[in-house]
């Protein structure tokens, strides 16, 4: 995957005309709220605290899972990350067709992130530096988190971040640490509503069989 200068290539498209980013949010999420799991695209706070977690200098792919609009993959533009480098895995075909409009360098994947590993399918020439979630993973039981983050880990270099944010109190990956540490951000307020952000990293002394284990 072609990595050009950062700065060749943070700058996105205008925002497409018509309707707004919030009203094609309310939409998505009136006719399938389990999938798009919100109301409104993420706040600028909130999406600049998930792309701080991710370093510029990695060189490697990006995975972001669910960017809808694309206020985190801005976000991640912002901080550094060359739009070539983003894997943005979208299943509404609506937002697919506006993230390449936006992030025309960006590799935009209309699919199932919950089956991430399928959906890529060996797209990815390097393994990940991290991973961006966005989905709303309590809608999904928790051993189909746990297998979203082992997949994750499975296509990314050791110790790489998982980022996922939530509105709720606790982690939305019940922690098994002796598989994954955790580390949960600050609330942040400016948000609406106000949101953690969670990052997760695989400890790698323990196996995924061994994690089957401890969640028995």
């Amino acid at each position: 995957m072609p990595h050009r200068s950062a700065l060749s290539t943070a700058k996105t498209r205008p925002a497409a005309k018509g309707r707004p980013d919030e009203v094609r949010f309310l939409q998505s999420w009136l006719q399938n709220p389990l999938v798009t799991g919100a109301v409104s695209p993420s706040g600028r706070a909130l999406a600049r605290t998930m792309a701080n977690y991710v370093d510029p200098n990695d060189d490697g792919p990006v995975i972001e899972l669910g960017p809808g609009t694309g206020p985190v993959t801005s976000a991640l533009v912002a901080r550094g990350i060359a739009p070539e480098r983003l894997v943005l895995i979208e299943y509404n075909p609506e937002f697919c067709t506006l993230l390449r409009m936006r992030f025309p360098g960006a590799t935009v994947i209309q699919g199932d992130a919950y089956n991430m590993a399928a959906t890529l399918d060996a797209r990815l020439d390097k393994p990940a530096v991290a991973t961006v979630s966005s989905l709303p993973l309590f809608t999904r039981p928790a051993p189909q988190r746990y297998s979203l983050l082992d997949q994750a880990f499975g296509l990314s270099r050791p110790r790489a971040p998982f980022i996922q944010f939530t509105y709720a109190v606790v982690s939305p990956v019940p922690l098994v640490p002796e598989r994954f540490d955790a580390h949960v951000s600050q609330r942040i307020w400016a948000n609406l509503p106000p949101a953690r952000v969670w990052v997760y990293r695989s400890n790698e002394a323990q196996a995924p069989a061994e994690l089957d284990a401890a969640r028995a």
